[in-house]
């Protein structure tokens, strides 16, 4: 009788990969915006002890590199990452990974594809120059773009998209392909999770990853919420949808005194504060408007928000990771140290900070938080009341329920970022 090779980790993640998303099927739009990333030890722990990761692997043997830009709304960024044979993370340098970003994002070269994809160039260049030579062919560069090209349509976005593949075919060394340069899917509904291109795949597998569940049992396995590039529903995309509601008037999620307009991708909206200042009530209901709550295209019992199934509930809301924009609100209103990689909240403590938000004006605000950027500082009754809205409205999650707000995740001596680059790629290495 022969016997059984050993089940590599490449195995692990592709046999676990459905699991680890029907666990967390409950949170449905949610994994849709987060990705893969590597891994750490056991759940996230119930006290507030370190999360730790897995240890990092042995910088000897046998090692491959994988490149991955996450072109966002706000910014391009590119991510190296070094691996060994079974998948544990290798630093570069002394960095556990290669990380560069710069301004402004692919989205804001709409009328100029070229120069969309040569504003890539430099990143390019230095993530090319920590690859060794003799590697660089068979090393996987990816592009995955999120809420801001998804707004321009798709005829503007291929474009773009189809520039940035000329570029890298033609002044990269590193292993391309045209459909590993692609717009992200976002809003893929449950039964459509299992696509590659899922932000929610990705962040499930990645969080789980560097939590070390991958391999586990299920019930070890925890579900994943991101609010960074889900279409029309991140927070800098529901910003818009929220402004939409007003009509072009005043918005009474606006912070007294600020009378602007916001940009997102090529659009801008009118966003003035209502001559009465903003209202946690009536901000509320215009959250709950733009979630599209009650969208008749719901043909299930319980919906998430614009008419997608939200899985029925299971286990994955029990152990809830909740990652990106939730967790930088959470600490500049307050009630999160921002020093700290996670940290342990409820729903009702963002209903808290938004309540107090909500009745200031902007030089009030101005005083009070002052880790908030000038840019984000209008918005922030805003932001807060719809990250309420989305966790208990749009998720079903209850208000005193217990949730982990994280930011990174410690991985031997270093803090990886909890986003879905790594997850991108830990997937197309372990497919090498």
């Amino acid at each position: 009788m022969k016997r059984a090779r050993p089940e590599s980790m490449g195995d692990k993640i592709h046999r676990f990969r459905s699991v680890i998303v029907v666990v967390s099927i409950p949170m449905a739009l949610v994994l849709l915006v987060i990705m893969l990333m590597p891994r750490s030890p056991a759940p996230l722990p119930a006290s507030d002890a370190e999360i730790i990761g897995r240890k990092a692997g042995p910088s000897g043997g046998s090692r491959s590199y994988a490149v991955i830009f996450d072109a966002g709304s706000s910014g391009s960024r590119v991510h190296v990452y070094c691996f060994d044979g079974n998948l544990d993370l290798i630093p570069i340098g002394q960095e556990i990974e290669l990380f560069l970003q710069k301004k402004p994002g692919l989205s804001s070269y709409a009328k100029d594809p070229k120069e969309a994809a040569n504003s890539l160039t430099s990143l390019l260049e230095k993530a090319e120059s920590v690859v060794p030579a003799e590697l660089r062919a068979k090393t996987p560069v990816r592009v995955g773009a999120t809420a801001g090209l998804r707004q321009l349509g798709a005829e503007t976005s291929e474009q773009i998209l189809q520039a940035v593949r000329d570029l890298l075919n033609e002044r990269s060394s590193l292993n391309s392909k045209p459909d590993w340069v692609t717009v992200l899917d976002g809003t893929q509904e449950v039964g459509r999770y299992f696509c590659q291109d899922s932000l929610g795949d990705l962040g499930q597998v990645t969080i789980n990853y560097l939590l070390g569940n991958l391999g586990k049992k299920h019930l070890n396995t925890v579900g994943v919420v991101d609010l960074g590039a889900i279409w029309r529903f991140g927070l800098l995309a529901a910003r818009a949808e929220i402004l939409k509601i007003a009509g072009g008037s005043h918005s009474d999620c606006i912070l007294n005194g600020y009378h602007g307009s916001y940009k997102y991708s090529d659009r801008e909206f009118p966003a003035s504060a209502s001559p009465s200042g903003s209202s946690y009530t009536n901000c509320r209901n215009d959250a709950i408007k733009a979630l599209k709550h009650d969208e008749p295209t719901c043909t299930h019992m319980k919906c998430t928000f614009g008419g997608v199934w939200n899985g029925g509930g299971g286990d994955g809301q029990k152990n809830l990771f909740v990652a990106s924009f939730f967790f930088d609100r959470a600490a500049e209103a307050g009630f999160v140290d921002p020093t700290k990689p996670f940290a342990k909240v409820k729903p009702a403590d963002f209903e808290e900070a938004a309540k107090r938000a909500c009745k200031l004006n902007v030089d009030e605000a101005k005083a009070i938080y002052t880790n908030v950027a000038d840019d984000n500082l209008p918005y922030l009754c805003m932001d807060l009341v719809y990250q309420f809205t989305l966790l208990i409205d749009g998720f079903g999650l209850e208000p005193w329920q217990d949730i982990t707000l994280v930011k990174k995740v410690k991985y031997h001596d270093s803090l990886v970022e909890a986003a879905w680059p790594l997850g991108s790629a830990i997937e197309v290495a372990s497919l090498a």
